[in-house]
């Protein structure tokens, strides 16, 4: 049984790549810097995860549109927004191993100081009082920063290009078609999922900071008059809300509010929703009140006129903006380190993933009891076949019952379908639940309807 931390992370990145949920990437090659790719499985949670994100928060809301921004956007929108001048981490090496670290992380994690932002602080604590964790020797660089946007070039542009580190830039640069071609009123949000990149000084913690990823973040349009504190609460709660929809319990959650002195100086208040992954307690979500800096800047640098005529108020302005963000990866990360349990059954330890249904890869697996009777066969995938209309399905007939059902627990299949030789007679087939292993019999023509109540999709 997993009983610390660490095994317990050992344990999940392990399933993740024997079962296809998540794999290295490359790494025929040897692996490269911190890539995973998604498998079968991984894939499927996470789209899941996504369509669950986009239903709850654009969907279902009559305050919120969506849009699918390019990754590449013109240079100068990453100097309006501050990135060119202002996105870096600071980086430290030891001259002995030649290991790279990011020096806050060092520093807070050997001493608990927070010196984010003091370079030379940092570089005084880490040479005077911390040895390298990888070789053990204290000969350092100086502190030193590093831009974390990846760089490239396009055809017909003198100036650098550089890959998205988020994908609000588009957002924000749209905000006027939006007002324009749609009909929203502020208060409103737009909400988009997409890729974004940032050169990382260290990735770590599997899928949990890795140079690639995804996110799903929302620009919630205000007045700048609008009492914004109960609205912000609000989104908290949601957000939270949504973390317990992906299997999250209420005590691995907790909220840290940046302190003034650590604000961006346009932030009037930016909070992080916490989880308690495998490592600890780290940032999943986020939320900011970003004032109106960001429309103030697209519109100075860009020369549009991006501001909003209230018909209400009767007045012009630039609408301020709350900014609640998700990670997708990290979704997935949470997904999986909550769903993952060990139990004991006899003399054996059962692995299962017990995720929501609603976001499981494989919401049904349909078996026939033996492979080498046609009648089962056909039964079973005239079944499968149906139910493959309105649930992903799997088919499986390789071994006995037993060790199915084991297969269908460590990727996480909320139920088991499977055709006998009563089902022949009376057309009533066996259903297993995943987490209580109880067993039920229901009538063929009313299994659907049976499906759909229990996974609530």
């Amino acid at each position: 049984m997993a009983n610390n931390k660490n095994e317990v992370m050992e344990k999940i990145v392990a399933l993740c790549k024997r079962k296809g949920f998540i794999f290295p990437a490359c790494e025929i090659y040897g692996g490269f810097a911190n890539a995973y790719s998604y498998g079968p499985y991984g894939v499927e949670l996470k789209n899941n995860i996504k369509r669950l994100w986009w239903k709850k928060f654009i969907e279902e809301r009559d305050d919120m549109v969506g849009i699918d921004g390019p990754i590449l956007l013109h240079p100068k929108l990453w100097e309006a927004s501050g990135h060119l001048g202002g996105f870096n981490d600071a980086m430290i090496d030891c001259k002995e191993c030649k290991k790279r670290y990011r020096a806050d992380h060092l520093v807070k994690e050997a001493t608990g100081q927070d010196l984010e932002g003091k370079l030379d602080e940092m570089t005084q604590v880490i040479q005077e009082k911390i040895n390298c964790p990888n070789c053990g020797k204290k000969n350092w660089t100086e502190a030193r920063l590093l831009n974390m946007m990846f760089k490239t070039e396009m055809n017909g542009i003198s100036d650098p290009v550089y890959l998205r580190p988020e994908t609000a830039g588009a957002i924000f640069s749209d905000f006027k078609n939006v007002i324009d071609s749609c009909r929203v009123k502020v208060p409103f949000g737009i909400g988009q999922i997409g890729k974004a990149f940032r050169n990382e000084i260290v990735a770590r913690n599997f899928i949990f900071r890795v140079r690639e990823f995804e996110q799903m973040e929302i620009e919630y349009f205000i007045s700048p008059d609008a009492e914004w504190e109960p609205l912000f609460d609000k989104w908290l709660d949601t957000q939270e809300e949504f973390a317990r929809e992906l299997g999250a319990k209420k005590k691995d959650l907790k909220r840290y509010e940046h302190p003034k002195e650590k604000l961006s100086h346009y932030s009037r208040k930016t909070v992080d929703i916490e989880y308690n992954f495998p490592f600890g307690f780290d940032e999943l979500f986020g939320l900011a009140h970003r004032g109106d800096f960001d429309l103030a800047q697209h519109q100075k640098f860009s020369g549009a006129d991006l501001s909003y005529f209230d018909a209400a108020e009767n007045k012009r302005y630039l609408p301020h903006v709350l900014e609640p963000t998700f990670g997708v990866d990290r979704s997935v990360l949470l997904a999986l380190s909550a769903a993952y349990t060990e139990e004991k059954t006899g003399d054996d330890v059962r692995i299962v993933l017990k995720f929501p249904p609603r976001i499981a890869p494989v919401k049904v697996a349909i078996f026939p009891l033996l492979k080498n009777k046609p009648e089962l066969v056909a039964k079973a995938r005239e079944i499968y076949d149906s139910l493959r209309q309105n649930f992903r399905c799997e088919f499986d007939d390789n071994g006995n019952v037993g060790k199915r059902y084991r297969r269908q627990d460590e990727i996480g299949t909320p139920y088991c379908v499977t055709v006998d030789f009563d089902t022949l007679e009376n057309n009533e087939v066996t259903v297993r639940d995943r987490d209580s292993m109880e067993q039920e019999r229901i009538k063929i023509n009313e299994l659907e309807e049976y499906l759909n109540k229990k996974i609530d999709l």
